[in-house]
């Protein structure tokens, strides 16, 4: 049956904090700590990223949710329910909640995207975590030396809801009860993160126009997705052998490498990501 997880969950009183909650909180604090240095490093004012992180925060929450309950489960009521945030839902809200707040607030976009890149990976890869500590988002069956079981995941990786909720065909006479493993691919998008966030950090020292970054980022996460997908446990392959997730993975990279494109160069309109030339050297 493979490596058993079960939920996480931190009891203090009468208030249960779950590894997702804990997770998304980890995942959204570090995201802030490194926009803010990474930032004033360049030489730029960094004292609206608090209110741009609260902005993430409500974009994410409600984009996940309402992604979920119009694609998914197509009932409203479940965007009240503690379970189901989708991340390219949460991820479109939330650059749709900072683009209205860097608008209100009179700054730079362009500029803040840059940086914006480097924080979504770390905090994809500590997010992810979460998923795994509640036994959600997990993959298709497998017996291999990595496999794990949910029995109380949500929902328990069982031959029922294979077949229920994902349309995977279960073994002949198997029991509809039976717990069976799976691929852990939270774990695969936690090291995948990891990966990408490594990545945009070695080059966050770019020369080219401000933005070029995000642009980068938009490939690497879209790829990521693509090819994690064909692991998942999932329902919602509308577009052929692809899920919506593949598809908007491969859409968003092909904008990302339009935008690199486009942001490759320094010229007018298009400056380098140092306030000063000089802020260059520093490290």
């Amino acid at each position: 049956m493979g490596t058993v997880v079960n939920p996480f969950v931190v009891d203090i009183g009468p208030l249960s904090l779950t590894g997702f909650g804990l997770a998304v909180l980890g995942a959204f604090a570090i995201s802030q700590v490194i926009a803010q240095r990474e930032l004033a490093r360049r030489g730029h004012d960094a004292s609206a990223i608090p209110d741009l992180i609260l902005a993430a925060v409500l974009g994410t929450l409600i984009g996940g949710k309402l992604y979920y309950t119009l694609f998914i489960t197509h009932d409203f009521r479940d965007f009240f329910s503690r379970a189901g945030f989708v991340f390219w839902g949460g991820f479109l809200g939330s650059v749709a909640a900072c683009y209205i707040t860097i608008k209100m607030k009179k700054l730079n976009f362009v500029r803040i995207s840059d940086v914006a890149g480097i924080c979504i990976a770390a905090g994809y890869a500590v997010g992810r975590t979460g998923c795994w500590a509640v036994g959600d988002d997990y993959g298709r069956p497998w017996n291999g030396p990595l496999a794990v079981s949910f029995p109380d995941g949500a929902p328990p990786s069982t031959v029922r809801n294979m077949q229920e909720l994902f349309g995977i065909p279960p073994a002949p006479g198997a029991d509809p009860n039976t717990v069976v493993s799976v691929h852990p691919t939270q774990l695969y998008e936690t090291v995948a993160g990891f990966i990408m966030f490594a990545i945009l950090w070695r080059l966050r020292s770019h020369k080219h126009a401000e933005g070029w970054l995000f642009g980068l980022y938009l490939v690497l996460a879209g790829i990521e997705r693509f090819l994690v997908e064909f692991l998942r446990a999932k329902d919602d392959r509308f577009f052929g052998p692809f899920t919506a997730a593949q598809v908007i993975g491969l859409s968003l990279a092909t904008i990302g490498v339009i935008w690199m494109w486009m942001r490759k160069d320094v010229g007018p309109g298009k400056p380098g990501i140092f306030a000063k030339p000089v802020a260059a050297a520093a490290r």
